[in-house]
């Protein structure tokens, strides 16, 4: 409704506000219909840089600057294959005559048992509601000459939970057996820390 009332009060105003501009454009047009232009109007505008001559300055100023001394040449090198001159010296050799030592062959035999496959240990599942995020266990277990793993042990461990999935890798293991002069032997009480990680 208010549109409607806007547009009715304000209709007739723009129609005489319009015509009034039109009729005194109108009045200045007629007015100044009679003056002509000139036709010589344009604008020069020079945008050049004027330069100055220089060829006529004095070269009565200028000079020569000093140039340093060149290098000295290389050396000659006498030598085509350009090795360095060395001069060795040698001094007097120590007399082993009277020592009495015992050189050995420089092979030992002999070593104790070394791992061969260690096969980690599985996280077990009903252990994962009552444990840390990192468990460990002291297993303590016996070598045989084959190599094998034999009676396993748990002696310590943060739980309780871990020893049996401890046991079961351990017993997968297999390791170089000891040797003593050349013969493989058990090898008894060896300690080994199996650390169990929840990983995420």
């Amino acid at each position: 409704m208010n549109n409607v009332i806007r547009l009715i009060t304000g209709l007739p105003g723009a129609v005489i506000v319009t015509s009034l501009i039109f009729l005194v454009l109108a009045a200045v047009i007629s007015n100044q219909g009679n003056v002509e232009l000139s036709e010589d109007r344009s604008v020069q505008i020079n945008v050049t840089r004027q330069l100055q001559d220089t060829s006529q300055q004095s070269t009565e100023d200028f000079q020569r600057p000093v140039l340093d001394e060149p290098p000295p040449p290389p050396p000659t090198v006498n030598d085509p294959s350009f090795r360095p001159e060395m001069s060795v010296q040698m001094g007097a050799l120590p007399d082993f005559k009277n020592v009495d030592m015992d050189i050995g062959t420089g092979f030992n035999p002999d070593r104790d048992a070394q791992p061969l496959v260690r096969i980690p240990p599985q996280y077990p599942q009903r252990c994962m509601s009552r444990a840390d995020s990192s468990e460990a266990v002291l297993v303590e277990f016996d070598v045989t000459p084959e190599g094998t793993v034999v009676n396993p042990r748990v002696i310590e461990a943060t739980n309780s939970c871990f020893n049996s999935a401890a046991m079961r890798a351990v017993e997968r293991w297999r390791y170089n057996p000891k040797i003593v002069d050349n013969v493989a032997e058990p090898r008894v009480g060896v300690r080994t820390t199996i650390e169990f990680q929840l990983e995420g």
